[in-house]
C-alpha cells in the first residue's frame, strides 16, 4: 500500500448547540465527498473515522492504477447498476464520470482514459489525489477525527462515538451522514459491524455477500499446488445465455480475476440457490470451432504426436490451459479432433462457492433503498442519510463502484443541505 496521508486530529465537538454542525461517519470516499460538499455549502463538518488514517482502501484500489470511473456513455453506464438502483443511478447521474473527472484534475491530478475505456488519474496511484484532497478538505474547516469509533445510538437518539481512549462521547448534530462502507477488505476499517445497530434501530438490512469475488473449485492437489497464480489469458467465461470475455488466475483453492469477477453476482445467485454454478470457459475464443477441429485434425494425424505437444503447438494453448482440460475431462482425453477442439471451446468446471467477504473486491446486500427517500435520507429517521457501499447495490468493477461511491456521498450531503433549509 502507499505511504497512508495523515490528518489532524480534532476534538470531538460538545454536545448539542450548532444547529448547522453535521457529522459525517467514515473516511473513504463516500464520506470524504460528503464532507467535501457540505463545507462547500457553508456547513460545520466533523467527520469521524475508526482508523488513523482516512482513505486506506482508496490506496489499497490505487495499488495496481486507480480506477476512478469508466468513459462509456451515461445510458449505458447507469445501467451497470441494474434496474433495483434507482436512488444510486440518481446520484451517478447528477454526478457523472465527466464531473468525477473534472473534480479529480481540479485537485491538480491530470487523467487518461485506458484502451479499456476505465479512467485513471495520470499518476495511477490514490496517493497523491488523497493528499490533495485532505488538503482541500483541512482549508475547508472539515474537522477530522481520526481513531473515532462510531457505537450507534443511545435511547435518545443522540450519536455514540467512543474516541481513541474508548470513551464514548454523545453527539447531537444537526444532521448525520453514515458512510462506513461494506465488509470486503476488513483489515482496512469497513468491517460491516453497522449491520446489528442499523438494524435494531428497525432498518431493513439486506444480508451482505461477497460481490467481485473469485470462486472455490475442487482443483486435485497436484493441479493447484503446480499452477496457483498462473493466468488463464484470452478467454471466455459462459454461464447459461451470459458470456464474457476477459482473463482469470487460478487460486490454490479456485478461481478468480475479471472474467469470475464480471458474472460473480450471477455465480453467487446460482450457488445459493442450487447449491453450485457450472460454467464452461472458451479457451480459444477467436478461433471459430471448425478451423480449429481442422488444427487439431492436421496435427493429430502425424505418427506419434502427443495431445499435450498437438494441443501446444495445433492450438497454441499454455500448459495451464491442457492441464486444465484434463482437470475437466480426466487424464484421457478425446483424440477425435472434433470431439477435442469442442472441448477446448468449452471447457466445463464447476464453482462450489464464493469466496469469503472479506476477500472480495465489493459488497452486495446493505441497507434497503427503499428505506430512503430521494435524497438518501432514512424514511424513518429525520436526519441520517446514508451513502456509498452501505446501500443495497452492486456493480462490476471499471471504474462504476468508486463512481457511485463518491456520487452517492455528494447526493447525500445536497440532500443534508435541502433538508436543514427546509427546517
Amino acid at each position: 500500500m502507499d505511504t497512508l496521508p495523515t490528518a489532524a486530529t480534532t476534538p470531538a465537538p460538545p454536545a448539542g448547540g450548532d444547529a448547522r454542525w453535521v457529522a459525517v461517519v467514515g473516511g473513504g470516499p463516500a464520506g470524504l465527498m460528503a464532507a467535501e460538499t457540505l463545507a462547500r455549502a457553508g456547513l460545520v463538518v466533523r467527520l469521524y473515522e475508526r482508523m488513523p488514517s482516512l482513505g486506506r482502501r482508496l490506496l489499497m484500489a490505487g495499488r495496481g492504477g486507480l480506477n476512478l470511473t469508466h468513459s462509456e456513455p451515461l445510458p449505458a453506464f447507469l445501467a451497470r447498476y441494474g434496474p433495483a438502483a434507482g436512488p444510486v443511478a440518481a446520484a451517478v447521474e447528477a454526478f457523472p464520470p465527466a464531473d468525477l473527472v473534472a473534480w479529480c484534475e481540479g485537485l491538480g491530478q491530470p487523467t487518461f482514459v485506458g484502451s479499456s475505456g476505465r479512467v485513471f488519474p495520470r499518476a495511477l496511484k490514490a496517493s497523491p489525489l488523497l493528499r490533495a484532497w485532505i488538503a482541500r478538505l483541512q482549508a475547508l474547516g472539515v474537522a477530522i477525527n481520526l481513531r473515532h469509533d462510531w457505537r450507534g445510538w443511545d435511547e435518545g437518539g443522540r450519536l455514540l462515538v467512543a474516541g481513541p481512549d474508548g470513551a464514548v462521547a454523545t453527539l447531537e448534530p444537526a444532521a448525520t451522514i453514515l458512510a462506513l462502507g461494506g465488509a470486503s477488505w476488513p483489515r482496512l476499517g469497513a468491517n460491516g459491524d453497522w449491520v446489528a445497530p442499523l438494524a435494531a434501530a428497525g432498518m431493513a438490512v439486506t444480508p451482505l455477500r461477497p460481490a467481485n469475488c473469485g470462486f472455490v473449485v475442487g482443483w486435485t492437489r497436484d493441479f493447484a499446488a503446480r499452477f496457483q497464480g498462473q493466468p488463464l489469458k484470452t478467454i471466455a467465461l459462459t454461464l447459461g445465455a451470459r458470456t464474457v470475455r476477459g482473463e482469470a488466475v487460478v487460486t490454490a483453492t479456485g478461481i478468480e480475476g475479471g472474467a469470475v469477477y464480471a458474472l460473480s453476482a450471477p455465480l453467487r445467485d446460482t450457488i445459493a440457490t442450487e447449491g453450485r454454478a457450472c460454467v464452461a470457459i472458451d479457451l480459444k475464443p477467436d478461433q471459430p470451432l471448425d478451423a480449429l477441429a481442422a488444427k487439431l485434425a492436421k496435427a493429430l494425424a502425424r505418427p506419434g504426436a502427443s495431445l499435450a505437444t498437438v494441443l501446444r503447438k495445433a492450438a497454441g494453448l499454455s500448459p495451464l490451459a491442457v492441464n486444465l482440460l484434463r482437470e475437466a475431462h480426466g487424464v484421457a482425453l478425446p483424440r477425435e479432433a472434433g470431439a477435442l477442439a469442442a472441448l477446448v471451446k468449452a471447457v466445463p468446471l464447476t464453482l462450489l462457492a464464493a469466496q469469503p467477504i472479506a476477500r472480495a473486491i465489493s459488497t452486495a446486500g446493505g441497507v434497503n433503498l427503499g428505506a430512503l427517500d430521494g435524497s438518501l435520507m432514512v424514511r424513518d429517521r429525520p436526519g441520517l442519510f446514508l451513502s456509498g457501499e452501505m446501500l443495497d447495490w452492486e456493480a462490476p468493477t471499471g471504474g462504476y463502484l468508486l463512481q457511485a461511491s463518491f456520487a452517492t456521498g455528494r447526493a447525500a450531503a445536497r440532500g443534508v443541505s435541502a433538508w436543514l433549509a427546509s427546517r
